[in-house]
């Protein structure tokens, strides 16, 4: 069996490789001449661990090939996957097709043989039985082409585990002929034991949008509490690990900060309520709308906690460690910690940025602010430091190693990584999302006050 990725971005590199280490010969193709010229040397044009080790290895093998010609891969392959985008239409909440159809339409067309085409993007529900109809429309007389879709699953940082070792196996299918296919090229998944759910295309359509929704609201909802924890006292991460022991909800996504970003979420559970609007079914959405505006008051409240730790943002040097949407990411889309630095610099603060992968990324995006290598060249002069990401290496960060880099001991973890306590203990004025900040007086007085629960009746 000869399996193609059409779309060699995030999704399709990721899978087009992983198909190659499962033993397949695969065949990627986008239409970016450069993009598959450096493909096709083994290079990846973003930041995934390893993705490169993994590409390498079968370009070099001769497993993975890429390619710009639609016809040589309508002639070559079985079974066709989809990865292109499905990014957020301009100026609306809906999900832009155009690089789904036009996909679609170039493969049907080329396509010479019997054949599969899956659909890996995330699309609205709806989206197969209309490309059926493209594919009947445009496909050569006397070939089968199917169609099927089969959603990923991908967290950035964890892509090549989750494809190759991944929770569930979903797929949308109207054959048990096609079914067959779909469990041939997922054979070592399977025999693993991963459980795989064969449903209807409308179903497996919504299974992603749902799954990002849920997560979008959990995330929300912690936040939503670390609104109310800010202003009467307590700690948030506390109450996140109080309740996240209760097996019905769990710890994961409970944690408070400057909330979700990235290329998914936020376009995903758009795309959700502008499709339900179409579905007339708008009210059944209407929460995501408020987990949307929660998310985005995040943001506004660490520029007011920098405001109120400063006094003035106008010509203060702000130093923020962190601008990627996730750690083990250079991914800037929509990145909370991107939208911050641009409206720390609106106000009149000069910012320094500091992030292991993401730097280049954000300097094409927002090219006013200053990118250095280190953290050591981020503080240097810093009047506030703001952790926005939480790599590994600010989790690590102590009070006393930071002191010597900088004169600044006013520092905001915005996302709830660093001890609160020993940081205020030793000096530090810290502000956090998720409990009430008062100003560090010298000799370590805490920056926060926590409530104090006397025993009495479970609730």
């Amino acid at each position: 069996m000869r399996i193609t990725v059409i779309g060699t971005g995030y999704l399709g590199a990721t899978h087009a490789a992983c198909m190659a280490e499962l033993g397949f010969e695969v065949l990627g193709l986008d239409i970016d001449p450069a993009r598959v010229a450096s493909l096709s040397e083994g290079l990846l044009p973003f930041h995934e661990p390893g993705l490169p080790e993994l590409l390498r290895k079968h370009v070099k093998s001769g497993r993975l090939r890429f390619t710009t010609s639609y016809q040589e891969v309508g002639a070559w392959g079985d079974v066709h996957f989809i990865g292109v985008g499905t990014p957020q239409r301009a100026g609306e909440g809906a999900a832009d097709m155009s690089f789904v159809d036009a996909a679609t339409i170039s493969l049907a067309r080329n396509i010479t043989k019997d054949a599969l085409i899956v659909g890996k993007s995330t699309v609205p529900v709806g989206t197969t039985r209309r490309l059926k109809t493209l594919v009947r429309d445009n496909k050569r007389p006397g070939v089968a082409v199917n169609l099927a879709w089969n959603p990923e699953f991908l967290r950035e940082g964890f892509a090549v585990v989750d494809t190759l070792t991944p929770d569930r196996l979903v797929i949308g299918v109207e054959s048990p002929e096609d079914e067959v296919v779909l469990r041939e090229v997922y054979a070592t998944a399977l025999e693993s034991g991963v459980p795989l759910i064969s449903t209807d295309f409308e179903t497996a359509e919504l299974v992603k949008v749902a799954a990002n929704a849920f997560l979008a609201t959990k995330i929300s909802f912690i936040n939503a509490f670390s609104e109310v924890t800010e202003v009467i006292g307590g700690d948030i991460r506390t109450l996140a690990d109080a309740i996240g022991l209760d097996a019905r909800i769990g710890r994961r996504f409970l944690n408070a900060g400057i909330g979700f970003g990235g290329g998914c979420l936020p376009k995903d559970i758009r795309a959700l309520q502008a499709r339900a609007a179409e579905l007339g079914v708008d009210r059944s959405m209407r929460f995501l709308d408020e987990m949307d505006g929660i998310n985005l008051r995040r943001r506004e409240r660490a520029v007011d906690l920098a405001r109120e730790m400063l006094g003035s943002l106008s010509q203060s040097r702000i130093a923020i460690l962190g601008v990627a949407f996730k750690p083990n990411s250079d991914d800037v889309r929509d990145s909370p910690a991107l939208d911050i630095a641009n409206r720390l610099f609106d106000e009149g603060a000069e910012v320094w940025i500091y992030d292991p992968a993401g730097n280049a990324n954000a300097s094409r995006r927002s090219p006013q602010h200053t990118y250095v290598a280190s953290t050591e060249e981020a503080v240097k002069n810093a009047d506030l430091i703001l952790i926005l990401t939480e790599w590994d290496e600010f989790k690590a960060l102590t009070p006393e190693g930071l002191s010597a880099q900088t004169g600044s001991r006013k520092i905001i973890d915005g996302r709830n990584i660093l001890e609160a306590q020993v940081w205020e203990d030793s000096g530090w004025s810290l502000g956090s999302l998720g409990r009430r900040y008062v100003a560090n007086q010298a000799g370590g007085r805490p920056s926060s006050e926590r409530l104090q629960l006397s025993s009495g009746p479970s609730l």
